[in-house]
């Protein structure tokens, strides 16, 4: 890298802290932070050993000292920071979703394009050295034509009724809340590792709880999906927020001719490749990984895990190299953002009418160059 970046963080909650350390480990600079309001973004600032603190996030964008805005703010004002920040010719690391609905992502995606600064979203699950592999040999044809695609993405942060959160209110979150937090990490894993897209699906949508707190509660806790894929692949796909004993179970498996490949986030430093007559545990290191991608990510000794934080450096590290003209392969840009929107949007659309719904039609009504082919 020719020089060190300096970025501005917005929201002081959990992902700043995350975003913060990726920042850091990669040797650029967290110069400025701004939060809900500036007591927030003080007290977060200091925890962080952040040295600036704007009182407003306008502020930050607008600031010279600034080359990367993060935003790690409520869903509702992502797209009006990232087109702010797409005017002040900043790049953007904005996490997901990148907006509340699909129109407002395209809208802010044709601001992004036409300013020409950098973009990423961080589905940071794809930065373990193990998905790599995964993709590698998945792609490569090892499993063979695929057949059935399935999985879960389980949580039980909010098992307990009284467990809240701005993420369960619509207006902050959004519509969707289980599927728009987390099952989208599922389906853009998916289709990361597998080359292929959903193209249309049939969805169920429904509330462990009415109420929270004494509130209503206007988004979901679980989803389950059936869909099937432009290659012929049928899957399905249950998302909870309540399923207790679950921290961050995000489990794939791909069925192919040839072999099964099945991947879990909590365990993330290993496959099992299933056979007919054998199956095969693959770990991951330098000796047992074939993919150069995958051993490029694998930075410590074989036998030591890599973790979350981890790969979110990595997702890091090649976003700002990106941004500094060096473009780095599998890094989740503008157009999986707009892609995750556009599944948001399909499975709002399906549960509400009970009916299957054409994901690639929906894309169609709203054209811009960056939608993935």
């Amino acid at each position: 890298m020719s020089r060190g970046l300096r970025a501005g963080i917005l929201g002081g909650g959990f992902m700043a802290q995350v975003h913060t350390r990726a920042i850091r480990d990669n040797g650029h600079d967290v110069v400025a932070l701004a939060s809900s309001s500036l007591e927030s973004g003080t007290r977060t600032a200091d925890e962080l050993n952040i040295a600036t603190v704007f009182s407003n996030w306008q502020e930050l964008i607008a600031s010279p000292d600034i080359d990367v805005v993060h935003i790690c703010t409520p869903n509702a004002f992502h797209a009006e920071m990232a087109i702010e920040a797409a005017r002040a010719n900043k790049h953007i690391v904005c996490e997901k979703p990148i907006a509340v609905s699909y129109s407002q992502a395209v809208e802010m995606a044709f601001e992004v394009e036409k300013s020409g600064v950098g973009f990423a979203v961080p589905f940071a699950y794809r930065f373990y050295p193990i998905v790599r592999e995964l993709r590698s040999r998945v792609q490569e044809g090892q499993a063979g034509p695929l057949h059935l695609i399935h999985g879960n993405y389980l949580q039980d942060w909010l098992a307990d009724p009284e467990a809240t959160n701005w993420r369960v209110d619509s207006v902050s979150g959004g519509r969707s809340r289980a599927f728009a937090d987390i099952g989208t990490h599922w389906c853009d894993l998916m289709e990361f590792v597998s080359g292929d897209r959903i193209t249309r699906l049939i969805a169920n949508t429904s509330k462990a709880y009415e109420a929270r707190g004494g509130r209503e509660v206007g988004t979901e806790d679980i989803a389950t999906i059936m869909f099937e894929t432009q290659r012929g692949a049928a899957g399905t796909l249950t998302v909870s927020q309540v399923s207790l004993g679950r921290k961050n179970q995000l489990l794939i498996e791909l069925s192919g001719s040839q072999a099964s490949f099945t991947f879990n986030q909590e365990r993330p430093d290993s496959m099992l490749i299933g056979g007919m007559t054998s199956s095969q545990i693959v770990t991951s290191g330098q000796e047992t990984l074939s993919s150069g991608d995958a051993r490029r990510l694998s930075q410590v000794p074989s036998g030591h895990p890599q973790g979350y934080q981890d790969a979110f450096n990595s997702f890091v590290a090649d976003a700002y190299s990106g941004f500094l003209g060096d473009v780095r392969p599998g890094v989740p840009g503008l157009a999986d953002g707009l892609r995750s929107a556009a599944l948001v949007d399909a499975v709002l659309e399906s549960a509400e009418s009970g009916t299957w719904v054409d994901v690639v039609a929906q894309k169609q009504q709203n054209s811009t160059s960056l939608l993935p082919n």
